[in-house]
């Protein structure tokens, strides 16, 4: 059953921009023309973002394809699908990649596995609110939500993988 996700190149130099859409054609195999407008929060870099259908594990081999420039800020989703969770990427150039499981509304989801070890290895409460805070990626988040707002009313391509 294929799934799908989006794509969000927050913050990239002008001259990546062509090297973004071959790495993203590379993976989903079909010809990609991002519709690239000015990041206002980084002046000079630009932002563009698109949807995207695959088998599931793309979005992770999207992400890897994207993290070979370190220069560039993104995120990439993939929605659950029958049999596969699914997943968000976010690449921030100082703090690098962070992974994480997702449900169905778009919610990180930490195991109850994960959630133990936490617990057990936090002496303090504020110690488990830090552990919680960089098992939800609040850092990231924190990083990236300014250059999300600069995209608001930006353009939006969709893609299909084929094959």
């Amino acid at each position: 059953m294929p799934t799908r996700g989006v794509v969000y190149v927050h913050s990239t130099p002008l001259a990546v921009c062509s090297h973004v859409e071959w790495a993203i054609a590379r993976v989903l195999a079909a010809p990609v023309n991002l519709q690239w407008t000015a990041q206002p929060v980084d002046p000079g870099a630009r932002r563009a973002e698109c949807g995207w259908t695959g088998r599931p594990g793309t979005g992770a081999e999207l992400a890897a394809a994207l993290r070979q420039w370190p220069m560039i800020r993104f995120e990439v989703t993939e929605e659950p699908s029958p049999g596969a969770d699914g997943e968000r990427f976010m690449y921030v150039p100082a703090r690098g990649l962070f992974r994480a499981t997702v449900g169905v509304a778009g919610d990180i989801q930490l195991g109850e596995d994960r959630l133990r070890a936490l617990m057990a290895a936090s002496r303090a409460p504020e110690a488990l609110a830090h552990a919680l805070d960089k098992a939800l990626g609040t850092a990231w988040d924190a990083d990236l939500e300014p250059y999300r707002y600069a995209g608001d009313g930006a353009p939006v391509t969709l893609l299909t993988r084929v094959g």
